[in-house]
């Protein structure tokens, strides 16, 4: 850049800085400085950075760091919470140039710090509409896993909201889950302690099965058999994201002893609890048709 400024009329420069030993110059970085800050016509088409930065990524296996400007993954990425709200608002408060520039979008991530506001803001990108009561109970389950060090992506928000909005109102739940043990290993049989609160009433019980997930779900079964005889007719268990701390999603189906058939779903970073959620929350929804039957 000084040497442009210096009269040099020709620029070496690498996408993405790639170069034998420390890098070159990054050719997208002097093309947004040279024509963002000092006008001057490149002959470069700007939106096209991004997917050339990316393309070259692909073909020579060199990863892109995160925090590398303008093409890095966080470059225009904002966590929820009073910074989200001042993007939104004001852009140039943290943005010294709109990502479209670039052939970028800006991207909002929910994690620990997040904001109802920022939530809400995804929300409706993503079409999801929530009323009060439940974006809070979205925000606290963001706040949660950001607690634990978790990145919210698009996919894991959508998750948790659709589980939250599903849900039986809590005045209706007769079931509510206390606590959850389970205990598995290479040489011990799975076993499952659940304590559940049932009108008010706590009841204890422990069961074995295949898994932890069986041996849990099958010991909910057994403990509201005198409440609701259920079972489970299908099950189905997706990972919203990559890695082994991914959050996952539980969708199953139940039945009771009438034929009244309900889904469920639940989204949790721990599949056992997924699971046993979504399988309470469709009990609660039987004996709510029940009721109303």
């Amino acid at each position: 850049i000084a040497a442009v400024e210096a009269g040099a009329r020709q620029v070496h420069a690498t996408v993405n800085g790639l170069g034998e030993r420390a890098g070159n110059a990054a050719l997208e970085e002097i093309a947004v400085t040279l024509k963002i800050l000092y006008g001057y016509d490149i002959g470069i088409k700007l939106p096209l950075i991004y997917e050339t930065s990316r393309l070259v990524s692909r073909i020579t296996g060199v990863y892109i760091q995160p925090n590398k400007a303008i093409v890095g993954d966080n470059a225009f990425t904002h966590e929820s919470g009073i910074h989200t709200h001042g993007v939104l608002a004001h852009p140039l408060t943290y943005e010294p140039i709109p990502p479209e520039i670039v052939g970028r979008r800006r991207r909002l991530v929910a994690g620990k710090h997040a904001g109802r506001h920022g939530i809400m803001e995804m929300l409706e990108e993503m079409g999801v509409k929530v009323s009060e009561d439940e974006l809070k109970v979205i925000v606290e389950r963001v706040k949660d896993l950001g607690d634990k060090g978790k990145k919210i992506t698009d996919a894991d928000l959508l998750a948790i909201a659709r589980s939250v909005t599903g849900k039986v109102r809590p005045e209706e739940c007769r079931v509510k889950l206390m606590e959850l043990a389970v205990m598995t290993g290479s040489k011990v049989i799975p076993t499952a302690s659940v304590k559940l609160e049932v009108d008010g009433k706590i009841y204890v019980a422990a069961e074995t099965g295949v898994g932890p997930v069986d041996a849990a779900l099958k010991t909910i079964e057994k403990m509201l058999s005198s409440t609701v005889k259920a079972r489970l007719k299908s099950f189905r268990l997706e990972a919203i994201t990559g890695g082994s701390d991914a959050l996952a999603e539980v969708v199953i189906t139940v039945e009771d002893d009438r034929g009244n058939i309900v889904s469920a779903r639940a989204a949790h970073e721990d599949i056992v609890m997924a699971s046993v959620e979504a399988m309470i929350e469709g009990i609660n929804r039987l004996i709510s048709i029940r009721r109303e039957g």
